[in-house]
């Protein structure tokens, strides 16, 4: 941007107040600074001389006044002034009125370093190159990349959700293949216990999963989350909390996910040293659920209602909780009265606090904790 038309477009918008003397500079706002004494592309009609940034600035800032009375003003502040003949045409120019003018020419303008002026130049290419040229010489960047980055107004949220996107489907996909691993070595498994071996991987002696007496499935463990709203986990933001620890609003992640619901996920213990890490499936909706399903079911969180377990096929809450492992995610600071019916269930009650979202991953982790010791158990 070149002194003249950032002069212009400035007043054009109304913005002279921001721009500022400070030294022997200009500035303009955060955007430009120029030497003051900087010549434009504005040239005297009389005696062909460019016409410096600060009488521009002067004489657009005095133009109230009539032509003796700005003049006297000029020479008290020891700028020279703009004619009385460009007067007008300037003006025009400067505020809009007109796009252009014969006065400006950016072919004969003193460049630092380089001399008063530039030789006239005849080449066309080189006519149309040089006044870019002149332009970046006369530049001072006043940010950088990360100072932009920073901005009042910058809106980031398109490229995080992108970004977020892409690291979802990659997930997804590696959690297939996970799941595709556990089953061909359920089958291997399988294949070895009805030829008499008894062996697993890496030659050691497997068992399988027991709950209270009866099998776990084949296949990945699944865990039930609410499908309801009103309850803090659901099948949104499960992964976020269980994988990294940090609690998300459902209605947040709803946004970042544009309302797309996924049928099931799967999380995995990623805060773990173990070498050998179980993948769980994450659904919420047991009404899908058929028999071998129901024989894969580890964990429930349990939304605190009494009609989440209504047509399952277990007799009471009793025999659920002596299964299945029950856990129910609360804010630290909500009423005792809400969570009344679940302190009647087997079941694990976990705080977490509504503003402190460094102490999640305590609570995710007793969460793996207790699930990992039920799995223990059964083994």
């Amino acid at each position: 941007m070149d002194p003249l038309t950032a002069l212009r477009e400035y007043t054009i918008r109304n913005h002279l107040h921001k721009i500022r003397r400070v030294g022997d500079d200009i500035g303009f706002a955060d955007e430009y600074s120029f030497p003051a004494t900087i010549e434009t592309a504005y040239r005297q009609h009389v005696k062909s001389t460019h016409y410096t940034l600060e009488t521009l600035l002067h004489f657009i800032t005095h133009q109230h006044l009539k032509h003796s009375e700005y003049h006297q003003n000029a020479t008290s502040s020891r700028i020279p002034a703009v004619t009385y003949l460009d007067r007008k045409v300037l003006h025009y120019y400067l505020t809009g009125k007109v796009s252009t003018s014969d006065s400006i020419d950016f072919t004969m303008i003193a460049v630092p370093g380089a001399g008063d002026k530039i030789d006239e130049i005849s080449d066309e290419d080189d006519l149309m190159a040089n006044p870019i040229k002149w332009i970046k010489t006369m530049e001072r960047p006043l940010k950088d990349r990360e100072q932009i980055l920073c901005c009042k107004n910058g809106d980031f949220y398109v490229l995080l959700t992108a970004a977020q996107q892409r690291d979802e489907e990659r997930q997804r996909q590696d959690a297939l293949e996970r799941k595709d691993n556990l089953v061909a070595k359920s089958r291997i498994e399988r294949g070895g216990e009805e030829l008499g071996l008894g062996l697993g991987f890496d030659g050691v002696q497997n068992a399988k999963l027991h709950l209270k007496g009866s099998k776990i499935g084949e296949g990945v463990p699944i865990v039930l989350v609410p499908s309801a709203f009103s309850t803090l986990i659901t099948i949104y933001n499960v992964k976020e909390f269980l994988e990294d620890g940090v609690f998300i609003p459902t209605d947040v992640r709803v946004n970042q996910m544009k309302g797309v619901k996924p049928d099931c996920v799967m999380v995995q213990k990623k805060f773990s040293r173990d070498r050998v890490v179980t993948a769980y499936e994450v659904r919420d909706k047991p009404s899908t659920l058929k028999s071998d399903d129901w024989d894969r079911v580890v964990a429930i969180f349990v939304l605190g209602k009494e009609w989440q377990f209504k047509d399952w096929p277990f007799k009471d809450h009793v025999e659920i909780f002596n299964k299945i492992l029950g856990f129910y995610l609360r804010f630290e600071d909500d009423s005792v009265e809400s969570a009344k019916y679940v302190k009647q269930l087997n079941v694990k009650i976990i705080s977490i606090s509504k503003n402190k979202r460094h102490q999640d991953r305590a609570a995710a982790l007793e969460v793996w904790e207790r699930l990992e010791e039920f799995m223990r158990s059964r083994s």
